[in-house]
């Protein structure tokens, strides 16, 4: 494929961010880009799976936001592609159940996303040795986001909370008024108070409270205050996966309910195939999938995919009785 017909897709400006703890996360142990990493994809996908693959970690990826972001492509087209792109071994829907600070413990779907194509061995590996991992230390672990280009014309920064404050402390306490060159040189430790959970009032109080008499150099009462009476820094509990499972990324039931392959059931493989023909005949369907919502989707895949297979002239198959709504009822967990 012509790197051209990517360059839609190569930017990712003011892409929305998910929920915290939903969205996109990058698989691990993948090779570095090139211009060929999504030649084997047809034109479509290769250019989604580019764009998604310049996202960052966190970033909804869910077929609204993308059609919402992509110009070359709708709602249905995103849908289907996520499908693709999961067959093809570049992306897996899992649900984890966490573990968090305040001890209490929820539920969240993420959308793992590899660049490198990894087949259905490699998936389940994967997602079997997420339980027990720290996505507190995780999270630390990651490289940062690069900073955002400097404008061409800058300007000066506003000054910072900690230095606003030190700046202040003549106002509370004139004995304590300090110089723009002693605010400066304090400006990291009084920052580091405020990083850790003082108020700008407890650090006033803390620098301005039980001064000696006289007091000679506010400067340097100022830092050894700030040095010696610094507080702890706050304590948070890791969060943690306690368990991990893949969900079909088209109908969203768990691999503990259906067969996935690919990432994909058997009924949503059939509505893809059932897309496919119709497309294949010139059809033009418009009715778009319900994937990739914070609850399943409600609808029968099964029933879509034999009114597609009906328009493009294939034999519908029986219609079995609606089976899908993985929050309809507890997931299928062994007993521990």
């Amino acid at each position: 494929m012509d790197s051209t017909e990517l360059s839609a897709a190569l930017r990712a400006p003011a892409h929305p961010q998910a929920k915290p703890g939903y969205g996109k996360r990058s698989a691990p142990g993948q090779l570095p880009r090139t211009g060929a990493d999504f030649a084997h994809l047809r034109t479509r996908e290769a250019a989604i799976a580019a764009y998604i693959d310049r996202l960052t970690e966190g970033a909804a990826i869910g077929y609204k936001a993308l059609a919402a972001n992509i110009a070359d492509y709708g709602q249905q087209a995103c849908a289907k592609s996520l499908k693709f792109l999961s067959e093809a071994g570049h992306l897996r829907l899992v649900k984890e159940h966490l573990a968090v600070a305040d001890n209490s413990l929820r539920w969240v779907t993420r959308t793992y996303f590899s660049r490198t194509s990894r087949d259905d061995e490699w998936w389940r590996a994967y997602v079997a040795g997420l339980r027990g991992v720290d996505l507190t230390a995780l999270d630390r672990e990651r490289p940062a986001e690069p900073p955002a280009p400097t404008p061409a014309v800058p300007t000066a920064p506003a000054p910072s909370v900690a230095y606003r404050t030190l700046a202040r402390l003549g106002r509370t306490e004139p004995r304590m008024t300090l110089s723009a060159a002693e605010c400066a040189a304090l400006e990291s430790l009084a920052a580091q108070w405020l990083a850790r959970g003082a108020t700008p009032d407890h650090l006033t109080r803390s620098l301005t409270t039980g001064l000696p008499h006289p007091l000679h150099s506010p400067g340097a009462i100022a830092r050894k205050r700030l040095e010696s009476k610094m507080p702890p820094e706050p304590y948070q509990a890791p969060t943690h996966i306690t368990r991990a499972v893949m969900l079909c990324i088209g109908c969203e039931e768990p691999e503990t309910v259906v067969t996935l392959i690919g990432g994909v059931c058997v009924e949503c493989r059939e509505e893809m195939e059932a897309y496919d023909a119709a497309e294949d005949k010139g059809l033009v369907i418009d009715a778009v999938p319900d994937t990739f919502r914070a609850v399943p989707a409600q609808r029968e895949v099964a029933r879509r995919a034999d009114e597609l297979r009906a328009a493009a002239g294939l034999k519908a198959r029986p219609i079995p009785r609606p089976t899908h709504g993985v929050f309809a009822r507890p997931l299928p967990w062994p007993a521990e």
